[in-house]
């Protein structure tokens, strides 16, 4: 990812479809202090006083969080998912989550943790920073199968180990755009069951989406099986670096008796950054409040944008190869329904050299999705991403990528 930002920063006039953020023109900064004043109206209404208000932004605050109950009112507005504030822990930004995680869980060598691949490389760099090696479960060409999963944790276990957590991103994943059908995620989570691990849920992308979206597996979880890991940075905006955790399952602690994860996570984080800084809590806070107690208010407007940037995209490539043509050349791509991020096939080395090619020669930069798999793989293969760019970025873009593809699948 280092070499993709120097990239990036060398050919300043190419366009990229490489980062994926939120795109800026949702931005206001005058709504952060709207919003400040409004949790601080809050506070006041439920009788906090004038030094305990001054406290809650100025102090060093509970480890957990302070506003564990409208994260979890809004998880129960927003997704159906109903859990007590207690099973909330408010992290800085989801990666932190992840760390938190995966530290709780993994104990030793004979510990394994499983992660869908193509994956997200924050969860396997949190894990590698722990001296985890993650074992990858290759996705299909449809994405996630179960029966694949259960053959990894079979093979597992006939080593020795103990599978302890699944990594996944059911929905319009980073990287690769895939979304987990429903029958999947109820194979998926009986699984959980009967094999006794849990499932580590990373769903950023739903609320940025256009349309119905398919129910959480934290939703659908009805034995504990699933520890969500959730950020506001796509949904309301990254700058404000809060996630969380939901990990509602009972454990037990160093005494003998039993606790929620979450507290154990949140003795965790007294260790690593003690506490989420108050006032991008408040903002946060805020934020949901004017929402009505969700965040989903707050994305009407986005998930319609992001989901016309994704036809746009989809449409300009049809556009500029079309179907004879990129059959002819062994080129191919998916089509997801929403989310930030699509992959395209193509008949030569997606690598580093090839990127730079495409940058220096053709004014275009995607990422290689050799990066997101932690055991190889995604050689012929790139992830475009949609979010960040204006429609007329994305037409021009789309028609140098076309041509890049051409002169390189020529050779």
């Amino acid at each position: 990812m280092n070499f993709l930002n120097e990239i990036t920063h060398r050919y300043p006039d190419a366009i990229s479809f490489a980062p994926g953020r939120p795109y800026d023109g949702f931005f206001d900064p005058e709504q952060l202090f709207t919003y400040l004043r409004t949790y601080m109206e809050h506070l006041a209404g439920t009788g906090h006083s004038p030094a305990q208000i001054r406290d809650a932004l100025f102090q060093y605050g509970p480890t957990a969080g302070r506003i564990r109950e409208l994260v979890a009112e809004s998880l129960r507005l927003d997704e159906s998912i109903d859990v007590p504030a207690e099973s909330v822990v408010v992290t800085v930004g989801c990666q932190e989550a992840m760390l938190l995680v995966v530290r709780a869980l993994i104990a030793g060598p004979d510990d394994a943790l499983l992660v869908s691949s193509p994956c997200y490389v924050g969860i396997t760099g949190a894990a590698r920073l722990l001296d985890v090696v993650p074992t990858a479960v290759e996705e299909g060409p449809d994405g996630f199968r179960c029966e694949d999963l259960e053959a990894a944790v079979r093979a597992e276990r006939s080593r020795g180990r103990r599978p302890r957590a699944f990594y996944v991103i059911p929905d319009h994943s980073n990287p690769s755009g895939a979304t987990m059908a429903l029958d999947e995620r109820h194979k998926l989570l009986k699984l959980a069951a009967r094999e006794d691990f849990l499932i580590l849920e990373d769903s950023p992308y739903r609320l940025v989406s256009p349309g119905r979206q398919l129910p959480t597996l934290k939703s659908l979880d009805s034995e504990r099986r699933v520890v969500q890991l959730g950020s506001f940075a796509k949904s309301l905006f990254p700058g404000v670096r809060v996630g969380y955790a939901v990990a509602d399952q009972l454990v037990t602690d160093r005494s003998g008796g039993t606790c929620l994860l979450a507290d154990e996570l949140t003795r965790i984080k007294s260790m690593v950054t003690v506490n989420t800084p108050a006032l991008s809590q408040a903002v946060v806070g805020g934020m949901l409040l004017a929402g009505q107690g969700g965040a989903a208010q707050h994305n009407t407007d986005t998930a319609r944008y992001y989901g016309e940037a994704m036809r746009a995209t989809l449409q300009q490539l049809d556009a500029v190869l079309p179907e004879a043509e990129r059959e002819r050349m062994g080129v191919s791509w998916n089509r997801p329904s929403g989310g930030f991020f699509l992959t395209v096939t193509v008949p030569f080395p997606a690598d580093n050299a090839a990127l730079t090619r495409s940058a220096e020669e053709f004014g275009v930069i995607w990422t290689p999705m050799s990066y997101f798999y932690p055991q190889g793989g995604g050689e012929h293969m790139l992830r475009l991403s949609v979010s960040y760019l204006t429609h007329a970025d994305i037409r021009e873009g789309a028609a140098r990528l076309a041509r890049f593809i051409k002169v390189a699948a020529s050779h």
